[in-house]
């Protein structure tokens, strides 16, 4: 055996002893997928909001599944890669942007009042001295290194974000919640999600990136150029996740991952958002491939590698709307579709309730 397969068996058994994720109740879906198909309508009719039921009842073992209680999970962070002109706003914005998170003024906290869900703001790794009140101070380091240049982060930083992402699972666990959802904000975030999209994927960087924050024409070549000198500089393993978290990724990109990791040991449901939840995704599952089970797709982003991702993962995303905002936005945007799937199965009348075979 070459002393990478050795490194790899390494990782792979530490990984399964940090999370070990449990499989989904198979007979409870099959329970729920009968009554879903004896509900008064064509078996299928409901399209999505069937599929979900099916799925929701394998995760909590319930045929209707109590998912009142909902919380997203913002993380934020600040990025080195920023000083090589990838983004079409300033470094400062994602410390402003924190700000913004808690006076419940951006566009997250508008949908996630709407909708009735928790809003925790993670601060992982941005510039600020000190967060704002009400910010959970998780912070690793203040904003990752320039990745075109080396290392975004050493692997301890990768993995004290991890475990950052995961605390706060299981605090939600613990807390009641029943359906959550991540979210994240970084200036220069979708340079790294597209960089780690790109090595786990193996699909070329020009397919992968697009406007971002809404870059023109140059500044999408220059971001694609940087991608690919970091790739160069860096040469992240995509057999190791949490290499190529570290080499090319973000903070609040691991703190995600980690959070997917102990929810799924939890059994606790997660919604992504856009391209950058959906990179650290990937991570995860990369890294425990039965995450991929208590992931639901929220909506498809305008970035162009989100596609990509989300094909990598097998996943359908519930809406299409042409966003590309990032928080988290998209996911809590998702939640009423959850709501009313559990509400069709437990409400409607079903064939027999009409006195039909």
């Amino acid at each position: 055996m070459n002393v990478y397969g050795e490194r790899e068996i390494r990782l792979q058994q530490h990984q399964r002893k940090q999370w070990r994720i449990p499989p989904v109740d198979t007979q409870m879906e099959e329970k729920a997928r009968k009554h879903v198909d004896q509900l008064t309508k064509p078996t299928g009719a409901l399209g999505d909001l069937e599929e979900l039921v099916v799925r929701l009842a394998g995760i909590t073992g319930q045929v209707f599944s109590d998912i009142s209680k909902k919380g997203v999970a913002i993380f934020c962070a600040d990025h080195g890669v920023t000083v090589e002109g990838v983004s079409a706003y300033p470094a400062e914005v994602t410390g402003l942007m924190i700000g913004n998170f808690s006076r419940g003024k951006a566009a997250v906290n508008v949908l996630a009042q709407r909708f009735q869900s928790e809003v925790a703001v993670v601060d992982v790794g941005s510039r600020l001295p000190k967060p704002p009140e009400g910010v959970l101070e998780r912070k690793v380091r203040s904003g990752t290194a320039n990745m075109a240049q080396g290392p975004a982060m050493t692997r301890q930083e990768a993995e004290e974000a991890l475990q950052a992402g995961a605390d706060l699972a299981s605090s939600w666990k613990g807390a009641g919640l029943q359906l959550t959802a991540v979210g994240e904000m970084g200036i220069g975030n979708t340079t790294s999600a597209s960089a780690v999209a790109a090595c786990l994927t193996g699909k070329p960087v020009r397919r992968l990136i697009g406007r971002g924050t809404g870059l023109d024409e140059e500044g999408v070549r220059r971001k694609g150029e940087v991608i690919t000198r970091s790739l160069q500089v860096n040469r992240p393993d995509p057999r190791d996740p949490l290499d190529v978290l570290t080499k090319v990724g973000g903070l609040e990109l691991a703190a995600m991952a980690g959070f997917m990791l102990e929810a799924s040991h939890l059994r606790l449901p997660v919604v992504l958002d856009g391209l950058i939840t959906t990179a650290a995704a990937l991570a995860a599952v990369r890294m425990e491939p039965r995450v991929r089970s208590y992931l639901f797709a929220s909506h498809q982003s305008a970035e162009p590698g989100h596609a990509l991702l989300l094909e990598a993962l097998d996943m359908r995303p519930l809406i299409s709307a042409g966003m590309r905002l990032g928080e988290g936005s998209g996911a809590v945007l998702a939640f009423p579709l959850f709501d009313a799937a559990v509400a069709t199965a437990r409400e409607m009348a079903t064939f027999a309730e009409l006195g039909m075979e």
